[in-house]
Formats: structure tokens, sequence, C-alpha cells
């Protein structure tokens, strides 16, 4: 039964912005979402995915029951007692068998920290196992390693959404927020209100970049180039803010060097982007006294992403546009707690409050929190997509909770397969996705208005969600699933089922840590709207704006990281001609497990097209609506042609939230950035022909 009859504050379970909500039982069952006007980020405006969040509430299309795969093959119901021994044995089972790293453990940027925080200490305290990662080192890892280098600290946005609108210009780097965070798009029409500009770029024209006063176009995978193109008409131009370097900065002559060898001409024969445009972009930025640059997946989810960001920041430190008002470099975090996810342990060379896994002192104190010897504690392990691809040969059994690489994970005909190699698989998850439906135990858990429980959004604003609703009888929370297997591993202590009890544990754990919350509590963040960490402690006010007094580096400068183009990991040939990118619509969201059980957002995008330019589909013999096939060296995807003038002619795009003959993560390269191990979904090499 839902309870309550007044309305719960909340906030949406979908992107980073964390829009707030109020969500009010139904007499009759279910739930109404309500305009929440004063939470400061939305101010009460939601997309359609928000909007239309409580649907899959509904038991018609969740789970709400465990289910164990039968000798026959099938999942059919079972009891909790039953699953969770089941689980239990299954990973204790291979444990013995093979060593703790032969289980894996695989999370996701959905969590909140809570269950983060619970799953990560679950992996090294119950199962002694390195081997565990997320989903979000799909989304933002790149921009996190760029950030760490640069600046010591990474938090996606080191200022408030608020900033925006009172800076004087922003460069928009492969996102599209009008169809991935809708509400974040007042920010961008405020700055131009009052006077700023917006340059956009993608190398489509987006409904984004038809609101900017500059659109770049480069071809996919020369985001790298283009920010070298810029700096080096910067130095060329005059334009450095030399006190600014002497003072806060170290490394500059390397990078300079770097960018000198990148000059205009040679940056459009690579991007495609002519020379007066790239002129403009510099008179642009550099002629306010404030700027940013604010970059998404486009230039992240590339086999170059750190350095592409390092890039970026470079022109923001040379102009003096980092560690000033309404300045710096953001990331727009993708996922709902992509953020916090990843600074709580569930990924895979991390512990609580962004603390290295590989540091001796870092160790000692999460140790000490936990009541476990350091020594005990594995090392790092492999990340996501090493991790997946390791699965059924040196991994032989997966926990996996919110997340769904069967469609979100490169080259998903093969991970599909190495998930169909496992010895066990469990899958914890609201949904039967379309990787729950690959596994041995399937647990049936709460969603977000079902539970309380906190997220950080992508200004690194720590926030509550409150549970409005009674979840349906035989669905569990995700801390109650690791408790109960925990204590049939024998670990009958420190898998508290209470959010609060978990979220106070870690705050000891990340305290003095560079994601430090440790003066952040559920009181503190209902009565102050969220709190920006770090905090340190109760009295502190929180860090809405990082870096102004001095960069987290150990002698507090920023350091410019000497970068220089290269090409992506495939590039076009005669068997492959053309380049794909991918991203999002606005109707559906990541893998579409949750969105595509929502019939107004089905009717809104129900299916997967391949976007193309008019002049390809005449060569080829496209009609609009007609099917296209989309061929990799990884596999081959069909799905409608979709003929617009808004994309290059060289590129074909295709939405990634759908399984089956359309899912375009068959075709994408799990080529790997070298430091931050992202795959390069946004770019490779494809044909495209008439199916």
């Amino acid at each position: 039964m839902h309870t309550p009859e007044t309305a719960t504050a909340t906030h949406c379970p979908y992107c980073a912005l964390q829009c707030g909500m109020n969500l009010r039982a139904e007499p009759g069952g279910g739930a109404s979402v309500e305009e929440r006007a004063d939470f400061p980020v939305n101010l009460g405006a939601l997309c359609g995915k928000g909007r239309t969040a409580p649907a899959v509430l509904s038991s018609r299309v969740r789970l709400t029951q465990p289910l164990i795969r039968t000798h026959a093959g099938q999942l059919e119901p079972a009891t909790w007692e039953e699953a969770l021994d089941a689980v239990a044995e299954g990973l204790a089972r291979t444990g013995r068998t093979y060593g703790p790293d032969a289980v894996g453990v695989f999370g996701g940027g959905g969590l909140t920290n809570e269950k983060a925080y619970a799953l990560g200490k679950f992996a090294r305290v119950a199962l002694r196992t390195s081997q565990i990662d997320y989903n979000g080192r799909f989304c933002m890892s790149s921009a996190a390693a760029a950030h760490q280098r640069a600046f010591g600290l990474d938090r996606g946005l080191p200022f408030p959404l608020e900033d925006i609108p009172r800076t004087g210009c922003v460069i928009l780097v492969g996102s599209n927020p009008a169809e991935t965070m809708p509400p974040a798009l007042r920010f961008f029409r405020e700055l131009k209100e009052n006077g700023g500009t917006l340059i956009v770029v993608d190398p489509r024209r987006t409904r984004t970049a038809e609101q900017a006063d500059l659109h770049l176009a480069p071809r996919p995978g020369t985001d790298l180039a283009l920010a070298l193109g810029l700096l080096h008409l910067v130095v060329a131009e005059g334009r450095t803010d030399e006190e600014f370097i002497a003072a806060r900065t170290t490394g500059w002559e390397e990078a300079r060097a770097a960018a000198m060898a990148h000059w205009p001409e040679l940056v459009e024969r690579v991007t495609g982007v002519p020379v007066p445009r790239l002129r403009e972009a510099v008179r642009m930025f550099c002629e306010p006294e404030s700027a940013m640059v604010l970059t998404a997946r486009g230039p992240e989810q590339q086999s170059k992403g750190t350095d592409t960001v390092s890039a970026w920041i470079n022109l923001c430190l040379a102009t003096g546009r980092a560690g000033r008002p309404l300045s710096g470099y953001g990331c727009l975090t993708g996922q709902g707690n992509g953020q916090g996810g990843r600074e709580h342990g569930q990924k895979a060379d991390q512990l609580p409050g962004y603390r290295k896994l590989t540091d001796p002192a870092a160790r000692a104190h999460v140790a000490g929190v936990w009541g476990v010897d350091p020594a005990t504690l594995p090392g790092p392990g492999r990340s996501a997509y090493e991790l997946l691809d390791a699965l059924g040969s040196d991994v032989k059994a997966l926990l996996l909770m919110g997340s769904n690489p069967v469609v979100s994970a490169p080259r998903a005909a093969h991970i599909e397969d190495r998930i169909r190699s496992l010895d066990f698989l469990a899958v914890a998850d609201v949904v039967l996705s379309e990787t729950a439906a690959l596994a041995d135990v399937v647990l049936p858990v709460t969603q977000w208005a079902e539970e309380t429980g906190t997220t950080t959004n992508l200004e690194g604003r720590v926030l509550l969600r409150r549970r409005a609703l009674t979840p349906p009888p035989g669905v569990r929370t995700d801390l109650e699933v690791l408790h109960g297997l925990a204590d049939r591993l024998g670990v009958e202590k420190g898998f508290p089922t209470a959010p609060e009890e978990v979220f106070d544990e870690l705050r000891r754990a990340s305290a003095g840590g560079p994601a430090d919350y440790s003066g952040i509590s559920y009181a503190r963040i209902e009565a102050e709207q969220g709190v920006f960490w770090p905090c340190p402690e109760d009295s502190h006010a929180g860090t809405p704006r990082l870096f102004l007094d001095r960069f987290a580096t150990d002698d507090g400068r920023a350091r410019f990281v000497p970068v220089s183009h290269r090409d992506a990991a495939e590039i076009p040939d005669e068997r492959y001609p053309l380049l794909l990118t991918t991203g999002r619509v606005v109707a559906q969201y990541q893998s579409g497990a949750q969105t595509r059980r929502v019939d107004e957002l089905n009717a809104a995008a129900p299916g997967p097209f391949v976007e193309l330019h008019p002049r390809l589909a005449a060569r080829i013999g496209a009609v609009e609506g007609t099917p296209l096939a989309v061929v990799s060296r990884r596999g081959r995807a069909v799905a409608p042609a979709r003929i617009t003038d808004t994309i290059r002619a060289d590129t074909v795009f295709m939405p990634f939230h759908w399984p089956g003959e359309g899912r375009a993560n068959t075709l994408t390269n799990p080529a790997l950035d070298p430091v931050s191990r992202m795959p390069e979904f946004k770019v490779c090499a494809v044909r495209v022909e008439p199916a």
C-alpha cells in the first residue's frame, strides 16, 4: 500500500541535475509528481522523464519477487531466503574454487551514495575481491582524470549552475542539454539574455547548437585538435594572461610548445572547422572578463578523452579562466549520481572520500572505520570494460547492481557473450533489464521514491531523497540485500540497513579525504537545499566554489599538461568510410531499461534510428524511414533512416537506448583511454547500406 497523504519533497531519479520535485501518493495506488519551485537547480521545471517517473513504480512494469533460474533454464519465482541463499552460495563457491578475484562486482551511477559506499565495502570486506567497478566509468572518467592532474581534485562543476548566466562566454563541448537535461537549458538562455555568448562544439546541429551564437561542427574524434588550435590562436594573438600563468600555474612552457604545433590551417584540415570560425571563437571567449568551458561525453568518450579535456583546461588556464569568480572548466555529469557514485568506493581504484586505494594512509583510515586490518583490503582491480571483458575467463561470478551492460557497454554483442559465459550471475534491479534476463538469480529492489538516500548532483551538491511511498510486498532495498548477503558470507556486522546509519559511517570514512562529507548530515541537507562538498565539519558552510584561493595540488598551483592531437583508434577507410557517433534523445534515458517501460516516453521516442545527411542518403539510395544497416568491425545494427542536414555528411548518428538489432553499442569501439580507461563510444568507422 502507498501510505503518505501529503507530498514529499524529493528529487528526480534520472540525470545529474537531480531536479527537485514533490511526490504525492494517490489514494488508489501510484503517485503523481508536483512542481517544487523552491529548488534552485530547476525551479520547478521538469522534463518528460521526470514528470513520468512514477510510471515505473507500477507493479505492471517492475519486478516484485525474486527469480531463480531452474534446471530447465527458466527464471521462476522464489522466496527471498531461497534467492539470498543462492546468491551467497554462488559467490562463495566461486571464491573457494578460484580465489576471491574470480568474483566480480559491477555497480551503477544511479545508486545512492549509501548504496555505492556499501557496495564497495561489501566487495572488499565480505568478498575480499579487487574486481569492482561501475558504469560511471563510461560517463565522465576522462574528465575526472584530467581534473585530477590539472587541479588535484575532481568535482564535475567547481561552481554552482547559477554562475553560468553571469559569466561572459561559455564554450559547451560535446553536450546537448536540450535533450539530455532540458531544465538546464535555462541557464544558457539566461546567459544570452544577460549579454553573454554561447559557443557549442558538436558534429551535429542539435537543439542546443541551434541556441548558440557560434556553432563549431568538428569531425568526430578531433576535439583535441580543435582545443589546441584555439590555444595556438590565443598565444599568437597575445591573449594569454601572463600574470595568472606566473602566479597560479606550472608547466606552461611545455604546454604552449605543444599547442604551437597545431597551427590554424592544420586544425582546419583535421577538424573541418574553418579558420575564421576558430578566430571568432577565440575572440568571443577572450574578450569578456570571465568565461567557462563545459564538456560532456562528446570529447570525453574517446580513447584520448583525458588529453582532450586537458587541452580545454589548458585553454582556460592560459587565459586566466580558472580559479576566479564566474570562470573555470567544468564537466556536465550524466548519470543521476555519477559524481557521488565514484567518490565512495565502487570504482576499481578508489576508497570512500575519493581516496586512492594505493595510498597506505587512506587504506589505514578506511580500514579503521570498517574495523578490519588494512592488509586485508585488496588492491586496485580492473576498470569497467576490462572487468566485463574478463567475465567467464578470469572472473567467474558477478554481482551486478543498477546497470545494464548488455545494452550500454561498447562492443555489446561481445560483452553479452561474456556475461552468458559466467558460472554465476546475480542481478539486483528494479526491472527485468536485458542483463537481468540472463541472470541465475534476480533480486527485485526498491526505487528512488521508496527509499531514503543521498545523491551528489553535477555541482557537487549533496542532496537527500526522502522515502515517499511504501514499496510493494516482495521488494527489498539494496542495503537489505547487501546486509543479507554479508550475513550469509560470515560478516554479521558492518552492513546496516538504515540509510542514515550508512551515511553517518560514510561521513567518518570520507573525513580528511578529497571528497570530505564529514560535516554533512541529513538535517543540514534538508535545511540548506543541499550541501556542497568538501564540508569537513558541522560548522563549515560547504564549498560551492572551488579553487578561488588555491588549487588542490601540493603547491596550490594548477598544472598545465602538454598534449598533442592524435587520431581516433579507428579512422575511415575503403571498407568503413564513415564515422559513427552516438548519444541520447530527450524521451529516453541511458540503456532505456526504465524509460522504455513508460508509454508516454515510448510514444515520443519509439525506437532507434540512423541520422544521416541528405548527400549521404542520396549516395547510398536511402529514403526517410526505410531500414538502414550500419556496419562496423564489431557487428551490424539496423534502424530506420532519419535524413537531416543538421549532421555532417561524413558522419552518422545513432541513439544508444535500445537493445536488439537497433543496438548502437553493437558497433562501438572498446578502445580505451590509457589514463581513464574510458572506451571510445563517440567515434568509430562504419559503413551504411540499405538493410
